[in-house]
Order: C-alpha cells, then sequence, then structure tokens
C-alpha cells in the first residue's frame, strides 16, 4: 500500500475558520494514525482574496495546535514550491491546461463579459452562467489569429454533455451526476492564474496526496475533479467530505458568531488543547465513550471511516465546558501564566495573585470568568444585608451581627494571618461558643466579599487581604448590620 500522504490547502485570507481548522485536524490525524505524511501548501492563487499577514496567521495557527507538517513552504520536501503563485509563475498549470487543449479535453474561450452575462441562468436561488461550449467550436486557425492579436482568454474544460459520472467518497459512498449538469469550469483565468479547481488537481497528483479532506460543499466539484483525473490518465485519491458545521440554530456558522475562527476563540479564553479536543468531536465519533483527547491520544484513536455525514453543532456551552476541563488538569504554573494577565485587569492592590489564581483554577471555564470570582479582593461591593441569612447555615442578621461582633476582638488579636493559622484559630472559637463551623464561616465570609459565592471560604479570603483590610470590612459588616 503506497505511503499515505495528506495536505492541507488554505488560502491566505485572514483569520483561520473552524472549519479549516477541523480540515487541518483530520488532514493531520489522518496522516499521523497511518504513519504518513502531512502536507501544507498554500493555495494563493485568488490575488484578489489575499490579505496581508494571513500567511503568518496560518504558520502561527498549525504551530500552537500542534498540527506540525512535515512538508510546505519552509520544509521542502521534494515536490516543491508549496505555493501555488510560485508554482503557477513556473508554468506549471499552464503547460498541463495545454496538454488538456492538444488531447481536445480543453479549448480557448474568448467570450466577453457581456456575452457571458447573457447566458445568466438562476439555477436553486443562485444566478450562474451555463456556458454554451461557443468557443470550442473556433477552428485552429481562428484561435491562433486571436491568441497572435491579444485577445483575452480563459482555458475552459471540455466536459461530456450525455451520461453521466460516479465518484467515491469514503463518507458519503457512490454519488453519480449527470453529465449534462457539468458546466465547462474554467481551469486558466484570463489573468494567467489557475482556478482553485485545477491547480488543486494537479498540484495533488504531484504531491502524491492519497487523501483529501474538505468540506462537503465541495461534493458538487467532485466530478468535475475526477474527470481531470481520468483526462490526465491519474489515479484518483481518497474524497472524505466532511459535513457542515452550524451553530446553535442550526444555520452555517459565520463571522457573525463571535467564535467562528480559533482566533477568536482564543481571544475568548480558550486554551488551544480545548479547542482541537472539540473540533475534533464536530463531525467525528470515537469508537469509545469518552470525550477528553489529547492530540496524541487523537491521532492514536481516529479512523476517518466514522466521520458522520449529519451536520455538527457548534455547541459553546460543550466547548466551556471542555474548556474548563483542560484548566483544572492544568500544570498550576502554566495556569498562572495564563491566568496572570486576567487577574491583573482586576487587581491593582499587592496581593499574593497566585493565591488568588488557586482559588479560581477550578472554578472557571474560561480565563474572562475569573473576573466575576475575584472583583471583589479589589473592592468591597455595594451588597444587601439578607446575604446574612442562610436557611442552610442557620443564621439570620442577628445571629450574623452577633457572631461578627464576638470574632472581631478574635481577628483583631490575631497576628499570624496564614490560612491555616487563621482556620485553627476560628474552630477554637467555634468550639468555645458551641455553634457550628458555617455559623461563623459565614458571616464572616459575607462581610469579607460581599458576595454569595466567592472562590474560598473565610480563611483563605483573610489570608489574601490581610489583616488591615479583613478587619476594616468586618467593621463595615457590623455597621451595615447595625443600621438595620
Amino acid at each position: 500500500m503506497a505511503r499515505v500522504r495528506t495536505r492541507f490547502a488554505p488560502s491566505p485570507t485572514g483569520r483561520m475558520h473552524v472549519g479549516n481548522l477541523r480540515t487541518a485536524l483530520y488532514t493531520y490525524l489522518i496522516a499521523k494514525h497511518e504513519g504518513g505524511d502531512f502536507i501544507l501548501r498554500i493555495e494563493d492563487t485568488d490575488q484578489e482574496r489575499f490579505q496581508d499577514g494571513a500567511l503568518e496567521i496560518i504558520y502561527r495557527t498549525l504551530q500552537e495546535t500542534g498540527l506540525i507538517h512535515d512538508e510546505g513552504p519552509d520544509k521542502d520536501g521534494g515536490v516543491g514550491p508549496y505555493i501555488q503563485s510560485e508554482r503557477s509563475a513556473q508554468g506549471l498549470y499552464m503547460k498541463y491546461a495545454r496538454q488538456l487543449i492538444e488531447q481536445g479535453d480543453a479549448y480557448y474561450c474568448f467570450c466577453s463579459k457581456e456575452r457571458l452575462e447573457s447566458m445568466k441562468q438562476t439555477v436553486a436561488g443562485k444566478e450562474i452562467v451555463v456556458y454554451d461550449k461557443h468557443c470550442l467550436h473556433l477552428s485552429k486557425e481562428e484561435v491562433q489569429k486571436k491568441l497572435d492579436a491579444g485577445e483575452p482568454y480563459v482555458i475552459r474544460m471540455n466536459m461530456p454533455t450525455e451520461g453521466t459520472t460516479t465518484f467515491h467518497d469514503i463518507i458519503y459512498g457512490d454519488i453519480t451526476v449527470n453529465n449534462e449538469e457539468l458546466d465547462d469550469m474554467i481551469l486558466i483565468k484570463s489573468d494567467g492564474f489557475p482556478t482553485y479547481n485545477f491547480a488543486n488537481v494537479i498540484d495533488d497528483h504531484l504531491m502524491g496526496i492519497t487523501h483529501v479532506v474538505r468540506g462537503n460543499e465541495y461534493l458538487s466539484s467532485a466530478p468535475k475533479y475526477n474527470r481531470l483525473y481520468e483526462a490526465f490518465g491519474w489515479e484518483i485519491p481518497q474524497y472524505i467530505h466532511c459535513p457542515l458545521i452550524t451553530n446553535e440554530e442550526h444555520k452555517k456558522l459565520s463571522k457573525r458568531s463571535g467564535h467562528s475562527s480559533y482566533e477568536d476563540l482564543i481571544a475568548q479564553g480558550f486554551v488551544s488543547e480545548a479547542v482541537v479536543n472539540y473540533v475534533a468531536l464536530l463531525g467525528w465519533s470515537p469508537a469509545e465513550d469518552r470525550e477528553i483527547y489529547s492530540l496524541a491520544e487523537l491521532v492514536e484513536a481516529f479512523d476517518y471511516r466514522r466521520i458522520n455525514k449529519s451536520p455538527a453543532v457548534f455547541d459553546m456551552v460543550k466547548l466551556r465546558w471542555m474548556n474548563g476541563e483542560y484548566l483544572k488538569a492544568m500544570d498550576f504554573d502554566r495556569f498562572y501564566e495564563m491566568a496572570e494577565p486576567y487577574i491583573r485587569q482586576i487587581i491593582t492592590k499587592d496581593l499574593d495573585l497566585r493565591k488568588i489564581a488557586e482559588m479560581v483554577k477550578t472554578r472557571i471555564e474560561v480565563f474572562p470568568d475569573i473576573a466575576g470570582h475575584i472583583d471583589f479582593f479589589e473592592k468591597l461591593p455595594e451588597y444587601d444585608t439578607s446575604m446574612y441569612a442562610h436557611k442552610k447555615m442557620k443564621t439570620t442578621k442577628e445571629s450574623a451581627l452577633t457572631v461578627l461582633k464576638e470574632v472581631l476582638p478574635v481577628l483583631e488579636e490575631q497576628e499570624d494571618y496564614s490560612n491555616d493559622a487563621l482556620y485553627g484559630r476560628l474552630l477554637e472559637f467555634v468550639k468555645e461558643k458551641g455553634y457550628k463551623n458555617g455559623y461563623v464561616m459565614w458571616p464572616i465570609r459575607t462581610a469579607l466579599s460581599g458576595k454569595q459565592m466567592t472562590p474560598a471560604g473565610a480563611t483563605e479570603i483573610l489570608e489574601v487581604l490581610g489583616k488591615e483590610e479583613s478587619l476594616a470590612r468586618i467593621r463595615r459588616g457590623i455597621a451595615l448590620l447595625e443600621e438595620e
């Protein structure tokens, strides 16, 4: 069996869409699962859509996600160049287009824009040009005369108009189309650049690509690719068309969603490993009943035959949960390095930020969640004294006031404000008074935070705030309760 070779062939047109990332991931996993080669090819023949900096985005995204290519523009494996504009400059595509012309499988087309406009038809709600093969019937002499005169032209594929074309897809099986539906697609544009469809086939063959992964929106183009392979007498690669990714409303995931690209998700506080893990499950079902996979585990488990046909729903709730699982399992030093900028956006005081990070590590799903957990450390919020009453702790405003008054001198006398020392002293206080732990800790925590929910218990908060600030907040709590 031939060595498996796959390629990711993005266009440098901006941020990497989640769908493109999934294509890159599946392409990588297929190659690596089989011990094959993963190739990066840049498809930049559509010069109008090219964006400065987009190539750097592609490299950075692949690096961050761990999808390291074996060959590419920066790693020559002997079948370069790996950038289509450079291949085009060598006359590569034109050579193969002219071969097709000589075989009678393609022809020069000199039709004007006006003539093409006149042939527009509405098919399935879209306006398309159904070309009538007008220029196919030009004689060799007429063609040469127009070429010598410098008339602009494109080169079109001469598609059959009768019979059918059948192609096989690993996911969708055999699909047959009527040849009359196959338009004479353009191979070489008037600017001399190849079209996406043509360059794809040439490059895949010359680079020895065995498996082609792409979105199912390209299913309708597969018969055209097969016609090209057959015209050249080349072996057709395995096709793997992936299902559409939709939002929660089952509409195509768009830029307006705010999370359609890898960069969007990273900016929103997701970690790369969680994004890769989640994207892998957008259309693929593992054999095992599990959801958390490292990239290495995905390589081991990935079977492309388990890719689904039905659309995959991008569920932000699920992704947030998964990201939270990754944060919980993350090495603390790395977590702190990533969390610190978010903490510093909130905390300007000289507090122990590492201790604050420890408090939130298992409580957040994405890094921006940190703010809502720790804002009280920076400033005690205005709060309603009804929070002091807690049914489970069996506290009331009145009991809370009593406890705070009783515990204040204890905390004033306490010199060691480490968590362990504070916890030990308050347990002594609880025992002395015959109270239950929560009966004492709840009022203290409420006075310190002014919040119903906090990322840590009373003594941990006391430790981080320090003696002076802690006492000030408890006195403030007493004052508020006395005003009732």
